[in-house]
């Protein structure tokens, strides 16, 4: 009985929470009448109401000078409805204040509830993260437009969480490759993780496996695991990888930097600081993840920058690069342009002939007369392949031991008493497998 009257006190109180926006101007106007009337609906979750009673207001009194907060007041009600459809009404609503008003106040509170709309949706790092990359947005929009409202540390501390579940998606994939020995797909996600999410919390251990998988691919990219431990050693240096990379590089023959003063400071920082999981939590966590949809955020950093911009995910190393790429960058950019000297140009009589035309000396674009009274539209001609060039490595591909879990697999699944037919049956079952095959060059004999 009393956890039931405490549940019942407490919706109560969450039913009539002041509302954060009121005019306090005495008066008795009719639309400040019928603001106040509104306000007091939404206090006590009469939220139909209000909405009916503020859309009279605002289209009864177009020029009220409450007009603004009317607007603003519709959305909040949308936002203390909640729910999905509630939500989404909430953000149209916002959006719309911050278009009509952006110089007011309480645009940067609606920016900031925006960003708490999609945060308040946001799934676990396994799951859909559509929402928290939403979140991420809006909570950009507060830093970048709104720079010197009361939200920007609150907006700071929401970043560095929704790029905490972010980086641990990244981190989720990446160790699931290097699990499978998929060394290109690991190197792959864990290199955007490391250079995205900086500030991730096992960014340290996502630099080693990182440096691994390179190891792993062969002395083509020792450079690139170099700078991995070479990033632990000198970003991270309190790390538990810290002497193994230094180890590393030490074997590669590489300098081994000294720590940044900076780096050390944040980490030293980031273990005071840092949210200490109880004996308690440790036996309630997996109880509470089952009734909770939300992630976990504890691990994310509470200081640093967080990154303000979205880089683009590199090209797989296992993907051919282009002449003059460098390994695991991106290229094969496909651009637009024109020709400047084409047959179609300087030849006015080019679309009415349909025969073929010789291109001039350093024309491109035209049709060139190939063997045999044959055209090639384009007038390149494909360049013939270099003897001498020296034989390009083979690029690395995902699960190098397919075939030979292939091979076993099927020496598994063939049953131990299983004889090999001999064969004479074999031979003597061909004829029949062809059916009515016959060789066409012989004829029937005559009767």
């Amino acid at each position: 009985m009393i956890a039931i009257a405490a549940s019942a006190v407490l919706l109560t109180s969450c039913g009539r929470k002041k509302y954060e926006n009121p005019i306090t101007k005495d008066t008795q106007q009719p639309d400040k009448v019928l603001f106040d009337k509104a306000i007091k609906d939404i206090e006590h979750g009469r939220y139909e109401v209000a909405r009916l009673t503020l859309n009279t207001m605002i289209n009864t009194y177009d020029t009220s000078e409450y007009l603004a907060k009317a607007k603003l007041a519709v959305a909040d009600s949308w936002y203390r409805e909640g729910g999905a459809h509630g939500l989404a009404q909430a953000e149209a609503e916002y959006k719309d204040f911050i278009l009509f008003y952006p110089q007011m106040e309480e645009s940067a509170e609606s920016q900031w509830k925006v960003c708490q709309i999609h945060y308040r949706q946001m799934e676990k790092s396994d799951r859909d993260p559509t929402q928290a990359q939403r979140a991420e947005e809006e909570c950009r929009d507060v830093l970048t437009k709104f720079p010197n409202s009361k939200y920007l540390k609150p907006a700071e501390q929401m970043l560095r969480n929704v790029q905490e579940v972010l980086g641990d998606k990244e981190f989720k994939a990446g160790e699931f490759y290097f699990s499978r020995q998929a060394y290109p797909a690991a190197a792959n996600r864990l290199s955007y993780l490391v250079d995205q999410y900086p500030n991730y919390s096992a960014a340290d251990e996502a630099l080693w496996k990182l440096g691994t998988s390179y190891n792993k691919l062969g002395d083509r990219w020792e450079d690139k695991a170099a700078q991995a431990y070479t990033r632990i050693v000198k970003d991270y240096p309190l790390s538990p990888y810290r002497d193994e990379a230094a180890e590393k590089l030490q074997a590669m023959k590489r300098p081994v930097p000294e720590a940044d003063p900076a780096a050390l400071a944040h980490m030293q920082f980031e273990q005071e600081h840092r949210t200490k999981v109880t004996m308690r939590q440790h036996i309630t966590d997996p109880v509470k993840s089952m009734i909770v949809h939300g992630p976990d955020t504890r691990m994310a950093a509470k200081s640093g920058a967080p990154a303000m911009e979205t880089l683009r995910p590199p090209t797989p190393i296992s993907v051919p690069q282009p002449a003059g790429g460098a390994p695991g960058t991106s290229g094969g950019e496909v651009t637009v342009s024109t020709t400047g000297n084409s047959d179609i140009d300087s030849k006015p009589d080019a679309r009415a002939t349909g025969g073929a035309v010789t291109a001039a000396p350093g024309a491109t674009g035209g049709q060139t007369e190939g063997p045999a009274g044959s055209t090639a539209v384009g007038g390149n001609k494909p360049a013939a392949a270099d003897a001498s060039a020296p034989a390009q490595a083979p690029l690395p591909t995902n699960y190098q031991t397919q075939k030979v879990k292939q091979k076993k697999q099927k020496k598994s699944k063939q049953p131990k008493n299983a004889v090999n037919p001999p064969a004479a049956a074999t031979d003597a079952a061909a004829p029949a497998a062809t059916g009515t095959a016959t060789d066409p060059t012989k004829t029937a004999p005559a009767k």
